[in-house]
């Protein structure tokens, strides 16, 4: 059941975990996709990492839409710009509970790259914002 406010840390993975958006265009486009997000109501953007074989996503929902929509839309937008079907079926989300720091969460999320071995400093990874950092 999808919340109105309610904060969610969403993953979703490429099939096969194929890395489509080691591509700087593919990775771009995600990136943009979540802010088009935003624009279309759906929630507000907390933070989010393009990886890549997969995406992590700390937002807060609008209501407009519900979660599964939501990913649902941010999926179908990607995969259609890219002109094929680039996703994994479904997504693991996790409901913020009122004792859990989104702060430290997103710190989590943005250091992704680094414990990936993609970089040594988060500054030089070009895909991810969180609104805090």
């Amino acid at each position: 059941m999808s919340i109105r406010g309610q904060q969610y840390l969403v993953t979703a993975v490429t099939r096969n975990r194929a890395p489509w958006f080691e591509e700087t265009a593919a990775a771009r486009l995600l990136c943009r996709n979540f802010i088009a997000m935003e624009k279309m109501g759906a929630g507000e953007t907390l933070c989010f990492v393009v990886m890549p074989d997969h995406f992590h996503w700390l937002l807060s929902l609008s209501g407009k839409y519900s979660l599964s929509q939501t990913v649902g839309m941010l999926k179908s937008q990607t995969a259609r710009a890219m002109g094929q079907s680039i996703w994994q079926r479904g997504f693991h989300d996790h409901a913020l509970r009122e004792e859990e720091d989104c702060v430290q969460i997103a710190r989590y999320i943005v250091a992704n790259p680094i414990r990936a071995g993609l970089t040594t400093n988060v500054r030089l990874y070009p895909y991810w914002n969180a609104m805090w950092l």
